[in-house]
């Protein structure tokens, strides 16, 4: 498989929890808002991987978004406007997946969204450009 169809499977994957996520969210209760927001942490982690491997990079085993952040940085400062969304996200990476005391409400669950999508905006616009 080559380079552009690897790379098209991050994005895939990423599409997909985004819009796990969004199908979710519009469930009667009780859906978990613990799920769509770790699904939200989830889509923007693949994009972030999608775009250090188009840049040659191994993405890294992590679920760490500012980790990521700071190795795309690195290939183009501007990802720092993401900074405030995947500051939010990244709580999302473990937590819900367990017994936990994040009690998260529908409003935390929409922001998850909403901030999911600016991350695969940027990131599949930053993509296309190369």
């Amino acid at each position: 498989m080559g380079k552009k169809e690897i790379l098209q499977q991050w994005i895939n994957k990423g599409n997909d929890d985004l819009r796990s996520a969004e199908y979710l969210s519009t469930m009667h209760h009780p859906t978990p808002d613990e799920t769509i927001c770790f699904l939200c942490q989830q889509s923007s982690e693949k994009y972030l991987k999608g775009f250090l491997f188009q840049h040659d990079i191994e993405p890294p085993k992590t679920h760490n978004l500012i980790e990521l952040l700071e190795m795309c940085e690195k290939i183009n400062g501007n990802f720092n406007v993401l900074l405030p969304q995947l500051d939010i996200l990244r709580v999302y990476a473990v937590l819900p997946r367990y017994p936990n005391e994040l009690n998260i409400t529908d409003e935390d669950m929409k922001i998850a969204i909403g901030y999911a999508k600016i991350v695969q905006d940027f990131i599949l616009k930053v993509i296309e450009e190369k």
